[in-house]
């Protein structure tokens, strides 16, 4: 692995200090003011599901995001045993930090069964081998790239523009947003931690979908972001170290909230994921505050 991703899958490895309580931590040296959104939500549900017996995998989880975190202290994750049912097993956890719940998660597993089976078809999207890695692009473009970019434990590639090329020319305004992404490096044969990969790289591009739209980006001082709610929904077993085309589109912004939804696909055109997520985004007068502005 990547050290990069070493980092987040040492992230992901939380401490039991009780029964069905455990302790996470930020990155070492971490440079964000507030707890990244998808690294609170992978942690919460790993806690989830060390509660849970490994033949029920998660087929979805509800998040809200309350407070922003606290990157210099712990994070203690509270599960609730909310159902043992002969087929499904239901999940709450809530993330604490200062004495207050700062992020929710309910989590629902069911165990392997089969029925009826359909999917929408993946779109044609040129293959990642075809497309630049978002470090590459912005750094041939002569744009800005923050350390996260370019020291991103997942490989994104964008198939369309990214919210930093619609903000200088609006022609590229749009409401979609195409990225193959990975896991930057081959991980262990554990499908909780693709799983729990995948819900922390899910909150990397969503809300740029709202972004696009409106030609703005997190580089500049005109939006402040926040994520609010967060749900998904895993319908197969997939690998995160596979190439997965992530296909977004964000069909409302409205009361300084935007909504983006995706479906990820694996590189053979399975759907495996569908993702939604709403999020704070209060445009503010130029001028108040600069760089990047989002929590959650």
């Amino acid at each position: 692995m990547t050290k990069a991703l070493d980092a987040v899958v040492s992230l992901l490895d939380l401490e039991q200090i009780e029964q069905d309580i455990f302790r996470g931590r930020s990155p070492e040296g971490e440079r964000r003011q507030r707890v990244f959104g998808g690294q609170v939500a992978g942690q919460a549900l790993v806690a989830a599901g060390r509660t849970v017996p490994a033949d029920r995998p998660v087929h979805s989880l509800h998040a809200y995001f309350i407070r922003p975190g606290d990157t210099a202290v712990p994070l203690v994750y509270r599960v609730e045993r909310l159902r043992d049912g002969r087929s499904f097993t239901t999940r709450r956890v809530t993330a604490i930090q200062h004495g207050k719940a700062i992020f929710t998660l309910s989590a629902s597993f069911q165990v392997g069964e089969s029925g009826y089976e359909h999917s929408a078809g993946m779109p044609e999207v040129p293959g990642p081998d075809e497309v630049e890695t978002a470090a590459d692009r912005l750094r041939r473009l002569h744009l800005p790239a923050d350390d996260y970019v370019r020291q991103n434990p997942i490989d994104l590639r964008h198939v369309g523009p990214l919210p930093v090329e619609a903000e200088r020319n609006r022609s590229l305004i749009t409401s979609r947003n195409v990225v193959w992404l990975r896991a930057d490096g081959e991980l262990p044969d554990d499908p909780l931690l693709h799983v729990c990969l995948m819900t922390y790289a899910s909150d990397l591009t969503l809300l740029d979908t709202v972004l696009l739209a409106h030609g703005v980006s997190w580089g500049s001082d005109v939006v402040y972001g926040a994520s609010l709610d967060h749900a998904m929904w895993f319908h197969r077993q997939f690998r995160v170290d596979r190439w997965l085309l992530f296909v977004q589109d964000s069909p409302v912004a409205s009361g300084a909230r935007g909504l983006a939804r995706g479906a990820v696909y694996t590189h053979d055109g399975e759907l495996v994921v569908s993702v939604v997520q709403e999020g704070l985004l209060r445009p503010r007068a130029p001028g108040h505050g600069s760089g990047p502005e989002r929590s959650g």
